[in-house]
């Protein structure tokens, strides 16, 4: 009720010297990475609006440019649901951190998946590999009934324990460097902790393991490094996307599908397909 009171036009009024003061951006001390960030700058915009007349922006709007002011890899002021505003709060999943987090993660995964899904495809088509590891991708798991059990030393559903355990335990890791970066390096891990340590931010870690190559020197050339990795990301994760729709439709993997629709383009394509499910109309 008090925050209310403070922020009417009548109590703003009266005490205009104030105003500056109950501005100021505050960040909770327990907030580290990624949130902090977000919600300083989002607050700061919120003063003194950045102008992005000259920058590249995809179906944005006044409200989203409060909070959107291009500092953050692949900004475009696209935020039509308002899943990033700062008004969200830093609880749960629904909030800027947890979100623009995620994306990041989400991406890189989305990048190595669609990589894994076509490559075997084409190696197998070129005879780089034989024809029985050239497995479409979707029939290396164990999802029933596609999923194949001749091609592992073991069958798959141990497998798929064992990859469960190990993801688990990764992922684990990487929760609480989000929650409390820097932390990893803190605990012995096989004398590895010292290049667990991060950076800071739990989104792009670096070090030996996560920047084996030492990319992004400068502040600039990291930027664009960034950039260019969320915009492949978004890609790979809406790639990962159509070679699901294309398994259920044609039954197909994503290369021989696009052999099927450049040797055909009229009567391959998504509208002639949208009627079939799994190849059988």
């Amino acid at each position: 009720m008090a925050a209310a009171l403070l922020s009417s036009p009548i109590v703003a009024g009266v005490q205009a010297p104030k105003a500056k003061f109950v501005s100021t951006p505050k960040v909770n001390p327990t907030v580290h990475g990624l949130g902090a960030a977000l919600k300083v700058k989002a607050e700061d915009a919120k003063v003194a609006k950045v102008d992005r007349s000259k920058d590249t922006l995809f179906f944005a709007d006044e409200n989203s440019l409060t909070y959107l002011d291009g500092t953050l890899p692949g900004d475009y002021g696209f935020d039509p649901f308002g899943l990033l505003e700062p008004g969200n709060g830093d609880v749960g999943f629904i909030n800027p951190s947890w979100l623009r987090y995620s994306e990041v993660i989400h991406g890189r995964f989305a990048m190595l998946g669609a990589a894994g899904c076509i490559t075997p495809e084409i190696l197998s088509s070129l005879g780089v590999i034989p024809e029985s590891t050239g497995i479409v991708w979707y029939r290396n798991g164990v999802i029933p009934p596609a999923g194949s059990s001749d091609v592992y030393w073991v069958d798959p559903y141990t497998l798929f324990f064992v990859e469960v355990v190990a993801m688990q335990f990764a992922e684990l890791r990487r929760l609480q460097d989000y929650r409390n970066p820097g932390s990893m390096g803190k605990q012995y891990f096989l004398g590895l902790e010292g290049v667990l340590g991060g950076s800071g931010d739990p989104s792009y870690p670096g070090g030996a393991f996560f920047n084996m190559f030492n990319l992004g020197k400068t502040e600039e050339s990291m930027k664009v490094m960034k950039t260019r990795e969320i915009k492949n990301g978004r890609l790979a994760m809406m790639a990962m996307f159509g070679f699901g729709a294309q398994a259920i439709l044609t039954g197909k993997g994503p290369y021989q599908n696009l052999l099927d629709h450049l040797s055909d383009p009229f009567n391959n394509n998504i509208l002639t397909n949208w009627t079939s499910v799994y190849g059988q109309l």
